[in-house]
């Protein structure tokens, strides 16, 4: 019997969607007249693909601050995410191609799951994904492996049928830890040089690149570096 497609895993900001200016608009609104530190743009860019919560605990004195800053970062993300929030150059047309395919497709995002699934919908991307993995979805999030592997689960895929491809060091080292093969995005706010201490299985300068890397590996496992 032929192997059957590989299962395709994807991360959403950075790699899907460019929402940088979103979030990064986000932040600062949330920080609008508090009185601590505020995260540098580099620093925040940083712990994009990390949840909320954990990105702003850092700079809250307790619970209490914590709660008003993730309240006025999502406050304004909910407002203008329409207007800041647009899929890269060529992702429709990949999407469609690996979905005529026959692969199975999902999403494993650190953003919450209501957020992502109003993303999806407003780039057109929805109907495409067999099952969306938000914050909300498990209790360990990335860089750990459980939301990989819960995607996996709801697709009915072992980590060995599986890729996930993704802008952040968080998605590589998800990836890795839950045993698929793993793709670095390179067109998101993560350099190649900031990617490689986690050790992708392959790298790719477009999104258009990805149906070619799939049919490379065919339905078969892959062994790191192939």
């Amino acid at each position: 019997m032929p192997a059957r497609p590989f299962a395709v895993l994807f991360d959403l900001d950075g790699t899907l969607i460019d929402t940088v200016e979103l979030l990064l608009d986000s932040v600062r609104h949330a920080f609008r007249g508090h009185l601590g530190r505020v995260p540098t743009e580099a620093e925040w860019v940083a712990g994009i693909g990390t949840p909320l919560a954990t990105q702003l605990r850092p700079y809250a004195a307790d619970d209490a601050q914590l709660a008003a800053l993730v309240e006025g970062y999502r406050s304004y993300q909910r407002e203008h995410h329409d207007r800041l929030t647009c899929p890269f150059p060529g992702v429709l047309e990949t999407v469609a191609t690996l979905r005529a395919r026959g692969h199975p497709l999902a999403i494993v995002t650190s953003k919450g799951d209501e957020i992502a699934h109003r993303s999806l919908k407003h780039v057109g991307l929805l109907p495409s994904m067999d099952a969306v993995i938000g914050c909300d979805s498990c209790s360990r999030h990335k860089p750990e492996p459980e939301p990989v592997l819960v995607a996996l689960e709801r697709l009915g895929y072992a980590p060995d049928e599986a890729l996930f491809v993704g802008d952040s060091p968080h998605d590589m080292a998800s990836g890795r830890a839950a045993g698929v093969v793993t793709v670095a995005a390179l067109w998101g706010p993560f350099t190649r040089d900031m990617l490689a201490p986690t050790a992708p299985d392959f790298y790719i300068e477009r999104i258009t690149d990805l149906p070619a890397l799939v049919e490379r590996l065919g339905g078969r496992p892959v062994a790191a570096g192939d």
